[in-house]
Formats: C-alpha cells, sequence, structure tokens
C-alpha cells in the first residue's frame, strides 16, 4: 500500500530543491507560466530535461499544445515572482518584463530574474499519477552570476555566495 499524500510531501519537502518558472505560450500567443520544483537534467546526448505538471494546472492545456517552454530557474531575492507564478491568477505576467525565445515556440524567458533558463522543444508528453511529464529537448540557455533561490518546507532561502576553490 502506498503512503499518504502527506508523508510523501514530508520526505520531498525534508530537501532543498531549486525554484523555477516554466514558460510556454497558448493557442492564442498569450504567455502561460507556472512554479515548479520538480525539473531535472535526464540526459546530456542530446540534452534532455523535465518538468512535472500538475493536471489542475492553468498553464497544462499550454504546454500540452505549445512545441516548446522555458525553464527559468529563479534567481535569490524572487520569491515573490514563485509565488505569483504558484497562483491561479489571470495575468501573471503583467509586472514583468520577458522575452520572448527564438528557439522555444516563443516561450517567455525571465532574464531579469533568473539564474539560468533552459530554452526546450518538448519532445514527448507522459501522462504519470496526478501530473503530466514533458521530456524537452535543450535547444539553448544561459546562465546569470546569481544565487539560486531555494525552497523547503514552505520557506524560501538562497544559496550563500562562496568562492570556487581553484586548484
Amino acid at each position: 500500500m502506498p503512503i499518504s499524500a502527506e508523508r510523501f510531501r514530508e520526505i520531498f519537502g525534508s530537501f532543498p530543491t531549486a525554484v523555477s518558472v516554466v514558460t510556454t505560450l497558448d493557442a492564442d500567443g498569450q504567455p502561460r507560466g507556472l512554479t515548479s520544483n520538480t525539473v531535472c537534467a535526464v540526459s546530456v546526448d542530446p540534452p534532455m530535461l523535465l518538468v512535472a505538471v500538475d493536471k489542475s494546472s492553468n498553464t497544462l492545456p499550454a504546454m500540452r499544445a505549445s512545441a516548446g517552454f522555458v525553464v527559468n530557474v529563479l534567481a535569490g531575492g524572487n520569491a515573490e515572482v514563485s509565488r505569483i507564478f504558484a497562483r491561479k491568477s489571470a495575468d501573471k505576467f503583467a509586472d514583468l518584463e520577458w522575452r520572448a525565445s527564438e528557439v522555444a515556440a516563443g516561450a517567455p524567458i525571465l532574464v531579469d530574474h533568473a539564474v539560468a533558463v533552459a530554452e526546450c522543444s518538448t519532445e514527448r508528453a507522459v501522462e504519470a499519477g496526478d501530473h503530466w511529464l514533458f521530456l524537452g529537448r535543450v535547444d539553448e540557455g544561459a546562465t546569470y552570476p546569481r544565487p539560486p533561490l531555494l525552497h523547503r518546507r514552505g520557506v524560501y532561502g538562497e544559496w550563500p555566495l562562496v568562492a570556487e576553490a581553484t586548484s
């Protein structure tokens, strides 16, 4: 018998995770997005990642219809951006500047709020329990010299800036 949903959340809430905003465009060309901590690398050759999207997400129809999406890994100090995209509000992009990806079907890139972005072409979508898993081929990307935003047990934090050791 599987464990309870409460225990499952407790287990996976026990360690800090990066916070990402996954963005795409809907069929009318309107930007859509959601907050996710379920993003992981899948393959280096070819470069691929996986994103899990809850079936109740308002962004799911756009993700399923679009040929691409962008994973915007949030930089520290962007907890409010995470909260905005975690809500079911109509226009999450109202007060945010973004630019359209040239390779990920025009999906929004949140350059001012990201520590890294991965611009993806949707390779496959697979139904899995109460989520859809999207496999994306990473066609372009960038990193920015900022610390990442982390989340653990309902609390946001920022990775400390530590000088990299040289050998």
